[in-house]
Order: structure tokens, then sequence, then C-alpha cells
């Protein structure tokens, strides 16, 4: 089942991305949840295309809830949620069944469906399909922050532009990140990333970047190893996420340089409380979660869709063909990736706390 996520929550997509529309079907999400209509806007218009640093492609990506909410709370029921496409040019898609894009889906997807995809916009690959996994997220944040867990992301590099790292921050600072209109702790580093951006922009290139998410106020003991364990839940999912092509957690590959007694993070009371004294681990020993925040990076490719002519093949004919590509595209979907991170992450720990029986 492709388009399905989840144990105990269970997340299915739908719709393409120049279809008449997407959605989502949530099921076995907790009854009495309140929707938060306020905070589910805000998380759409966070990743709703629009701006200088993004696709020109307009949508308003309003939400339609379709059931499984009464009078502003969640019912237990399956939730399903429509959003109306509305701003589709399709014209200029079809010739790429013959002559697909570099890496795009064009040509493994005609190959597993015989040629039936629906290729307009990249279809159901499209990062379109990411709204209806927002909304999700963003149910499932509300009912995260209802036990005390805050999640949150920002852009740690944009090409060879570093952000400060979480490492050193508190939740506070996570929640304020949500109300900035470009994702970054150092307003310094983000002017440098938006140059960046603009620059591959006007060159009709792309820039790949990194996203830096933090989750804090995670109990401990949340994970089931071998095959569920909160680092492969965490990765199923975010590996869903379009662009996405890799994933460390804490201080990840940098881990390869190190000694055992450089690296270990050692336990300590502070408060009371059982922490460890760093965190390069992030969070996570064993498949489980230790109680300190969960740290994790993924890495974004550049947007495979650039406006220079690129080599490509005429699979039809078999001739090596140059390839223009037309439309609308994002010059570092990394930007629009930050809320889809948080929700793809929110929707991960929410089915691993439901499915521990939290």
């Amino acid at each position: 089942m492709g388009s399905v996520f989840g144990r105990k929550l269970k997340i299915s997509l739908f719709g393409e991305s120049h279809g008449n529309g997407i959605g989502v079907v949530i099921d076995g999400f907790p009854a009495g949840v309140c929707v938060d209509m306020q905070r589910i806007k805000k998380e759409m218009n966070r990743r709703r295309p629009g701006g200088k640093l993004s696709t020109p492609r307009k949508e308003a990506d309003e939400v339609e809830i379709l059931s499984g909410v009464l009078d502003g709370h969640t019912t237990g029921a399956p939730i399903g949620a429509i959003i109306r496409n509305t701003n589709q040019h399709s014209t200029d898609y079809a010739r790429h069944y013959d002559i697909p894009r570099p890496s795009h889906s064009d040509y493994p997807a005609s190959v597993k469906y015989s040629g039936n995809h629906d290729i307009r916009g990249g279809g159901h690959f499209s990062a379109r399909i990411t709204a209806p996994l927002v909304f999700a997220g963003a149910l499932c944040q509300t009912y995260l922050l209802e036990k005390g867990i805050h999640v949150a992301a920002h852009l740690f590099s944009v090409g060879n532009f570093l952000d400060d790292s979480f490492s050193a921050i508190t939740y506070e600072n996570y929640e304020a990140l949500k109300e900035k209109d470009f994702p970054v702790l150092n307003d310094a580093a983000g002017e440098a990333m938006k140059a960046a951006i603009s620059d591959a922009k006007e060159q009709g290139d792309s820039v790949g970047g990194i996203i830096e998410c933090g989750i804090y106020g995670l109990s401990a003991g949340i994970g089931e190893p071998f095959f569920d364990s909160l680092e492969s839940t965490l990765s199923h999912m975010i590996f869903s996420v379009p662009a996405v092509k890799g994933i460390e957690f804490g201080d990840g590959f940098a881990m390869a340089t190190r000694f055992g007694s450089e690296n270990n993070d050692c336990y300590a009371l502070k408060d009371g409380k059982i922490v460890t004294k760093t965190n390069h681990a992030g969070g996570i020993a064993g498949g489980i979660s230790t109680g300190m925040p969960v740290l994790f990076r993924a890495v974004l490719k550049p947007t495979a869709s650039i406006y220079l002519p690129q080599k490509t093949l005429n699979v039809k004919t078999g001739e090596e063909t140059e390839l223009q590509i037309h439309g609308r595209h994002d010059p570092c979907v990394a930007v629009r990736g930050v809320p889809v991170v948080e929700a793809a992450t929110a929707i991960a720990i929410t089915d691993a706390l439901l499915f521990a029986g939290e």
C-alpha cells in the first residue's frame, strides 16, 4: 500500500498535482482533540506556493473537512479532507511520456504503471501532494502539544551557507521559528541563503538544502526495536517527503571520525530528571527515545525541474536529445519543505505514541 503510512494512526493520501483535488484520509486519530483551524491555516500558508523564492503557481490550499470532525473536535471516525486544485497548467507535459525529465519520476513510473500514470505536474509523485500531509501534520501537532511535545524545523543549510544548529536551544525558540517568513535561527545566514536561491533562479538552475528538525518534550521509552525503532519510524516517514535523499540523527555521519569516549552520551541527574550530559545521539539510543530532544537532519536534493537545457533520451526512438523544461518550479524545494518535514515528523511521533499506548 504505497500511499498509506502508519500502524495505529493510518494516513492515506490521494490525488494528483493537476487533477481536480488532493486529499487525505486519517484513520485511528484519537477522539476529542480540538481541531484548531487557525493552526491548520497557518501551517498550510507556510507550505503553499507563491513568493519570489518559490514556484509562481497560486493555490489557496483551502482545506474542506469531509468527515471525522463535529463541533470543532475529532470524533474518532476516519477524518477525510480535500483540497481543490485551482491553478493547473497542463499543456506542456504529454511529451515527457517519451522524453523523460532528468531526475524525475517520469521514466520509472512509466515502467511501473505501463505508461498509464498521470504525468501532469508530476501527478501523484508531485510535491503538491504534501499539502494534505501538512493538514494531517497540523492535527497531529495539536495532539502532541496537548502532551507537551513540540516539533519544529528550520533550514540548516542552502548550498554552502549554514544556519545555527538546534542542538543548543530550547523549545521556545522552536515555536518562534514558525512566525518567521524565512525559517532560520540566524537571520544573517538566512540572507545569504536567500541570495544563493535567487542566484540559482536567475541562472535557470536550482539548489539543494538541509532541514534540521527537533522534537522537544518526548518522554523516554518510545520506540520498538528492531524494525520499528524510533529512527526507523521517522526515517520511513521523512523519506516519503519528495526530494529527501538522506537523513542523519544527532551528530550523524560526523560520528564516524570519533572515538567512543568522545561520542558517548553520559547519564546524569538534573533537577530530579535523568538526562545525558551531551546529545550526540540525537535523543535516541537502542532505537528508543532517551527523553532528550530528538534531533535529525534531512537532505533535500536540488529541484529536478530547471530551465537550463539538459541531455535526455527519447525512449520511443532510442535517440539522445536535448530537453528544456518550461512551467513553474521552486528554485529550492527545501524552503517550503520545512513545514512538510515538521508535519511528517508529527505524524510519525503520533503514530509511535499511539502504538506504545501513550
